[in-house]
This record gives structure tokens, C-alpha cells and sequence, in this order.
């Protein structure tokens, strides 16, 4: 029996394993099976993606005028401490799983965090995700703990929850806890929303966003939300990549918050996909894929458990990976979305303010099909791409992104992966070939040397030509056969974008507020 961290009624505590001792255990153990690449295969249960209605912030004086209350539910300081200690006592006479590592590639601005884990593939999944120590550890102080029990449910009418899962940060004890739910993605988010409160107090910009690095050094970051291409498009083979998901950008550069990837990997192929197909061999961890039960292959077209698939590995799996992740300043800003309205231009270049309106919109579509009850495509707005993980108000991170923005004259486009010719079911999804040769010109400066033209509805700059793409489709309005339908369509788009920006009014400059579409 080893005593760790209150751990000392477990029965036996594996500290720091590596990773073909921890695929072992889990194989072992009956958590998991090991598919045909190597990669350690499970399933999640009911859980098979994030439970926001189940995540909590404690209310304590020492946080309580820093949390945007409303987006972060509150929680009970006692009702914690009861919670905590539960799961102590959870423990007892049972296998604990322990890994210590860090969060953010930057040594100067990373905190050490240590993970309690009941299962081994869980220990496996952030021993790839975050950044690992080098050689062996000693005196390892956390500044946050992570406990996560799977097999531990809350009883909501006791212990103050929404439901039997939870995931209840509490930014004065620094701990987080994470119970009744196997999905791991909850561990990487939770850290996430722990780096998106510190990291600002200190003057440091913390992005849900990919980032990726050219030959001459230009930094190029690409926010998005599920689905608009944000893992496909930063995976070039002719750039090195920084990270998948999460990165800061404080007086020197940019740097990885993380030290793995966790992609999507729905209908994921080798041919569109190679660098995302190779990376899954051993080590990696592959999330509810159906596989074959004699050969071990997987089935990537399958969404018999879910859609929302996933492939855990290490950033070093990348073969043009930049480790450590830490790299300069952004020359180039992408915001993808993918419109189903079909209304938005393909590529368009932003000025600060208009920058600064859309990171606070947030804006990409749902599609009929994708969640129960959607019928027809939605319109959705997730501040700073990414308000589940935001325990700040929303403006304090765009403030940072406008200052710096104007500090390195960074070059900000948004560009539409999503429909073109009329709305999801009449148009057709942008050509993927298309859509990168606007990232390209973008990246490599070609849209510095071409005359833009305003748009009369959504107010951004679109480009008269661009490398590779054909002049008409640049103006979304052209590839309409029916003008009329595209001019209301457009104008419903601007009015759902009015309406979420609302919640911003007084708030903000009105120079930013002025920067969003216009309405009639």
C-alpha cells in the first residue's frame, strides 16, 4: 500500500507508469482491447461526449466577483468538501492510477498537475495528452489535482448535482473532480477551463484554437467549433505543428497548452486525413471506434456508438510536430465556420474590430441530423469559439485579443467551410481543395495583394480574387440561382447575429459593436 494524496486506504497506488505498462493493465484489466495498428481501444458507456449540464465552478469568496456567473453554474463549498472526501473513501482497498505532468509547453507560464485516476486507460489518456516530464519525478508539488472516478456516482438530491456525472472545478482548493462519467475528454476541458482562468490574469491570451508554423517562422492559428476543419486544415504537410486544440500567446509567441492530440476521427481515411491515420498505433487511445471483433480493425464510417469518435495520441505521433510547442507571434488568425445558410462569404479579411466581434460571436451552424430534435440547420454562437471552457467573461479574453492584434499586426480572415450555392440540402459543402487554397493565400500573404470589396450585408472585406478559387465563387450571392432567396436568407443570418450580440451591448466599444452584419 502506497500513502499519496490521502490515497492511503488504496490498495495499491501505480505512480507514473509508462505507457505499455498502463496498455497492459488496461488490456489486463478488462477496460480495453488493442485494435490492429496497436492502438488501445474502448467504449464509454452512455457518456460518449462532454456533459455541460453537469460541470460546476465552487462559489468562494476568493473567486466569486472573477467567475461569469450564468455560463458557470455555481456550487457549494461544503457540499465539495462532502463530495471530496466520498471519493476518498471511494477508494479504499482499490487500484489507483496516478500521473503527474504539466500544462503548457511554456516553462515559464505551465502549471504541474496531477491526475487520480481508477482506470488505466484514463491514466494512459492524459499521460499523452499533456506534456510529460522529462526523465524520472521528485518532489512533484501539483498546483491543480485532478480526481476521476468513473465508477463513482453522485446521488443529486444529496450531494447538489444535475445528475449522476459531475465535473466540479474549485479554483481555491485546486482541485477538480470528475465523477460518473468515462469520457475522457472531460479531464483535457477541465484543465482547459483552469488554464482560461489563470492564464489571462497574467496578460496571457488562452485560445481554443489549432496552430501550426511555416519554414520562415510565421505562426498561423485557426479557432473554430466542431466540424468547421480546425484539426483537418492545420495538419499541413509542409508546416510543423504546434498543437490540435489549446495554446497561449503572451510576450514571446505562442505556446501549446497540451502535449498530445484528441481528434475527431468520424469517416477519418488515410488519404484525406494521412498524418491523423498514422498517428493512431500503439499508445494511442481510440474512443468508442467500432472495430472488427476477429481482425481488430477499425471501422471509422461507423457512428453505430456515436459520431463523436475520437483518437487520443501523443503530439510526437505528428511526424512534423514542433516539440516543445513554443513558437512566435501569429502572422495569420483563421476563424472557420461552417454556414449551412450558405450565405457567408468563402474567405474575407477582418479588421480589429470586426476580429474582435466575430471571436466574441463565435458563429458556425448545427446540421438536420447531427443532435436529436434538429430538423433544420441552426445557427450557433460560442464566444471566443469555445464558451463551455470560459470562466471569465467572454470580453475579457476578446480585450486581450484586440491588444494584441494591433501590438504584432497580426493579419485576421474568416473563412466559410460550409455551403455554397444555397443552403445545406440545395447548395453543395465548399470544395475542400478550394478551401485550402484560401488558407493558403492567406497564410502566405497572397490576399495582401489583391483589391477587396465590402460586403453590403455581413460587413467584411472579401476579396476580388484568390489563388486557385473561381472569381465567382467569392461572392456568395453569384453562385445563387434564386437572388431574392439569398438576399432574405442573408438578412435572417444578420438578424440571428444581432440578436446573439445583444448580450454584449454596453459592454464593448461601439466601434466593435458597429463592425457586425447589417440588418435591414
Amino acid at each position: 500500500m502506497v500513502a499519496i494524496n490521502g490515497l492511503e486506504m488504496a490498495r495499491q497506488v501505480y505512480y507514473n507508469l509508462t505507457p505499455a505498462q498502463l496498455v497492459e493493465l488496461a488490456c489486463g484489466r478488462g477496460e480495453a482491447v488493442l485494435t490492429d495498428s496497436g492502438a488501445l481501444r474502448v467504449t464509454t458507456g452512455k457518456y460518449t461526449g462532454r456533459s455541460p449540464n453537469d460541470k460546476f465552478v465552487v462559489d468562494t469568496p476568493a473567486v466569486h466577483n472573477d467567475i461569469a456567473w450564468g455560463t458557470n453554474k455555481p456550487f457549494d463549498q461544503e457540499k465539495f468538501e462532502r463530495l471530496y472526501h466520498r471519493m476518498l473513501a471511494y477508494l479504499q482497498n482499490r487500484e489507483v492510477f496516478v500521473f503527474d505532468g504539466f500544462a503548457g509547453a511554456d516553462e515559464q507560464h505551465r502549471i504541474t498537475v496531477r491526475f487520480i485516476n481508477e482506470f488505466a486507460w484514463h491514466n494512459l489518456f492524459v499521460h499523452q495528452l499533456f506534456v510529460r516530464p522529462q526523465g524520472p519525478v521528485s518532489d512533484f508539488a501539483p498546483d491543480f489535482q485532478v480526481i476521476c472516478l468513473p465508477g463513482f456516482k453522485a446521488v443529486p438530491e444529496i450531494d447538489g448535482t444535475n445528475s449522476e456525472a459531475f465535473i466540479i472545478l474549485n479554483f481555491e482548493r485546486r482541485i477538480v473532480l470528475i465523477g460518473g462519467t468515462h469520457y475522457a475528454g472531460e479531464m483535457k476541458k477541465s484543465i482547459f477551463t483552469v488554464m482560461n482562468y489563470l492564464l489571462p490574469q497574467k496578460g496571457i491570451l488562452s485560445m481554443h484554437c489549432s496552430a501550426n508554423v511555416g519554414v520562415k517562422g510565421d505562426v498561423a492559428l485557426f479557432f473554430g467549433l466542431s466540424g468547421t476543419g480546425k484539426t483537418t486544415l492545420s495538419a499541413d504537410p509542409n508546416r510543423r505543428l504546434i498543437g490540435d486544440d489549446e495554446h497561449g500567446w503572451n510576450d514571446n509567441g505562442v505556446f501549446n497548452i497540451e502535449g498530445g492530440c484528441y481528434a475527431k476521427c468520424i469517416r477519418l481515411s488515410r488519404e484525406n486525413e494521412p498524418q491523423i491515420w498514422e498517428a493512431i498505433r500503439f499508445g494511442a487511445v481510440l474512443e468508442n471506434v467500432v472495430i472488427d471483433p476477429v481482425t481488430r480493425t477499425p471501422d471509422y464510417d461507423s457512428d453505430e456508438i456515436t459520431e463523436n469518435t475520437r483518437a487520443a495520441y501523443p503530439i510526437d505521433h505528428i511526424p512534423n510536430a514542433l516539440i516543445p510547442g513554443v513558437a512566435g507571434h501569429p502572422k495569420t488568425i483563421i476563424f472557420l465556420t461552417a454556414d449551412a445558410f450558405g450565405v457567408l462569404p468563402p474567405v474575407a479579411k477582418l479588421t480589429k474590430e470586426q476580429a474582435m466581434y466575430h471571436f466574441l460571436s463565435g458563429y458556425t451552424s448545427k446540421l438536420a441530423g447531427t443532435e436529436r430534435g434538429v430538423t433544420e440547420p441552426e445557427a450557433t454562437f460560442s464566444a471566443c469559439f469555445g464558451a463551455p471552457f470560459l470562466p471569465l467573461s467572454p470580453l475579457v479574453y476578446a480585450k486581450l485579443l484586440g491588444e494584441k492584434l494591433e501590438k504584432h499586426n497580426t493579419s485576421v480572415f474568416l473563412i466559410n467551410t460550409g455551403w455554397s450555392g444555397g443552403p445545406y440540402g440545395i447548395g453543395k459543402r465548399m470544395n475542400i481543395p478550394y478551401t485550402r487554397a484560401m488558407v493558403t493565400a492567406a497564410i502566405e500573404g497572397l490576399l495582401d495583394k489583391v483589391a477587396y470589396e465590402l460586403d453590403p450585408v455581413f460587413n467584411v472585406y472579401v476579396p476580388i480574387e484568390c489563388p486557385g478559387v473561381p472569381v465567382d465563387l467569392l461572392k456568395p450571392r453569384n453562385t445563387w440561382a434564386d437572388k431574392d432567396a439569398y438576399d432574405r436568407q442573408a438578412q435572417e443570418l444578420a438578424r440571428l447575429f444581432a440578436k446573439n450580440f445583444a448580450k454584449f451591448s454596453g459592454n464593448i466599444p461601439v466601434e466593435v459593436v458597429a463592425a457586425g452584419p447589417r440588418t435591414v
